[in-house]
């Protein structure tokens, strides 16, 4: 496997057409152009009393421009959406993130940036040009934060972009008053539950690169540096791991020489190299000292996702994520096989790293036999020792996300949510509100705090069906997995990948 990918010669063929989509999913991978404001969606059920607030999700809704689609799912231009619930009611608005990357292609008619694994057809000029002074995308289709005076959407190039939260319109790239500087960063920030700060990284490409890990003070817009670490070839981190004490950088055996990524004309995922006998570094750092405290070497694996991380009572720090034996997931995204359906989907493993903090041994368990990817944990529990993750999972062969699971980390065992023809989201985990009275009735387990357990709240996944090429937004009790509501969307919305519920 090279580049990241099994492909060589020519980009994967893209077929943006709907009526040649044979996988049962396809209608979310179609482009949603409407962006539409509806006030009052239909509910079926009921939508618990203290739920207020706005779901707001993020991903590619557009995959072509005008002839050419692009290549990759996670290549498409950025949509946002937003449910707001308020007083048993619930209005629903999409937009389209304007970002450089969308107006340039909506004035010029053709793919302006290069993406995740699309690249522009430039002339022969303009590939010269490209070479000296690339155009970095900003297409910022991944995830969304609340920043200290504003939100803002999220993608892997450090060039997040504020938006409205009532009304989703672009504001603009948001300015960072400090001089870190990067290449790649990542759309996964953590916020400590406690003081409200954010930490994130950022990897600069040269001929020896740089990641650099930093702190967003809350309230703040100004990043303050908190480690650096110099490294020859450079890992694709799509996430990373916090907890109370540490930062941890996951290298994974897929690498790029910086160089060939500047010269070689390839899409940016296609230019890393899978290289198993490197093993998984795991590189620590003090989060308040920004100490590196050491470097674990284990075995070879993939994961776009850590689900969670912690310190034990012996010391050692535990990392959680949903893996895979090797890189092959990024082919599988491609949006020709996604459009195909392919029965070998691979299926991320459950897998609990522990790192020995009395040598450099690395131990690798499974916590459960059921996969999950997409994984969201209680906010609270953040760096810290945890019972549950929620997330979407693969039960069929060929279906990439057709169930969202709940797994009790401690045992095991696992929940299912599952409905025919149906295809969910992201699952995010609302806590009820500890002055509820259901919260201030149920029994303290000293978890999640105000009284409640750790898994007292609800679930919020867009979902679609298939049957009827529509969507809803499944409202799911978060420790049964019961269905409490769903909120129907008159269309079908493109599979999208991360979102927040802002309660205020």
């Amino acid at each position: 496997m090279t580049g990241g990918s099994s492909r060589t010669g020519q980009p994967p063929r893209t077929d943006p057409s709907p009526s040649t989509h044979p996988a049962p999913y396809g209608k979310g991978l179609t482009t949603l152009d409407q962006e539409l404001e509806l006030e009052d969606l239909p509910v079926e059920g009921h939508l618990p009393p203290w739920l207020e607030g706005t779901l707001i999700r993020n991903g590619p809704g557009r995959f072509e421009v005008g002839e050419r689609g692009y290549n990759h799912w996670f290549d498409g231009l950025a949509m946002l959406h937003a449910f707001t619930l308020a007083g048993g009611r619930v209005a629903y608005r999409n937009r389209f993130v304007r970002s450089r990357s969308f107006t340039e292609a909506e004035a010029n008619g053709r793919i302006s940036r290069s993406e995740f694994s699309t690249d522009p057809c430039f002339t022969l000029f303009g590939r010269i040009m490209a070479t000296f002074q690339p155009p970095v995308t900003d297409n910022t289709n991944i995830n969304v934060v609340k920043l200290a005076d504003g939100f803002a959407a999220l993608t892997e190039t450090p060039l997040p972009i504020r938006f409205d939260p009532a009304t989703l319109e672009t504001l603009g790239v948001v300015d960072f008053p400090d001089d870190l500087k990067g290449t790649i960063t990542t759309a996964h920030p953590h916020r400590d539950p406690a003081s409200g700060d954010l930490y994130s990284y950022l990897t600069d490409f040269s001929l020896t690169s740089t990641y650099h890990l930093y702190r967003l003070p809350a309230g703040s817009r100004a990043r303050e540096r908190v480690a650096s670490l110099k490294v020859e070839r450079p890992a694709y981190m799509h996430s990373f791991a916090m907890t109370e004490r540490h930062l941890v950088l996951a290298e994974f055996p897929l690498v790029v020489n910086p160089v060939r990524l500047l010269t070689s004309g390839e899409p940016f995922i296609r230019n890393y190299r899978w290289e198993p006998e490197r093993g998984t570094r795991f590189q620590v750092f003090h989060r308040e000292t920004g100490e590196h405290v050491g470097t674990w070497t284990g075995p070879p694996l993939f994961a776009f996702h850590h689900i969670n991380a912690f310190v034990d009572e012996a010391g050692g720090v535990v990392l959680d994520l949903a893996g895979y034996d090797d890189p092959r997931i990024i082919d599988f995204l491609y949006l020709d096989s996604l459009r195909r359906g392919e029965p070998d989907f691979p299926r991320p493993h459950t897998w609990r790293i522990r790192l020995d903090p009395d040598g450099k041994g690395v131990e690798r368990r499974v916590l459960s036999e059921q996969n999950v990817e997409l994984p969201r944990v209680n906010e609270s529990r953040v760096g810290r020792p945890y019972r549950y993750v929620w997330g979407t999972a693969n039960r069929v062969p060929g279906h990439f996300t057709d169930a969202l699971v709940k797994i009790d980390v401690s045992t095991g065992e696992a929940l299912e949510w599952y409905e025919e023809g149906c295809f969910p989201g992201e699952p995010v985990f609302v806590p009820r509100p500890a002055t509820s009275p259901e919260a201030e009735s149920a029994p303290p387990d000293g978890t999640a705090g105000g009284g409640q357990t750790e898994d007292d709240g609800i679930l919020l996944s867009v979902v679609l069906d298939s049957r009827s090429s529509t969507s809803f937004l499944l409202v799911l009790d978060a420790a049964t997995l019961a269905e409490e509501a769903r909120v129907i969307v008159p269309h079908a919305l493109p599979l999208g990948f991360h979102g927040q519920f802002y309660g205020e």
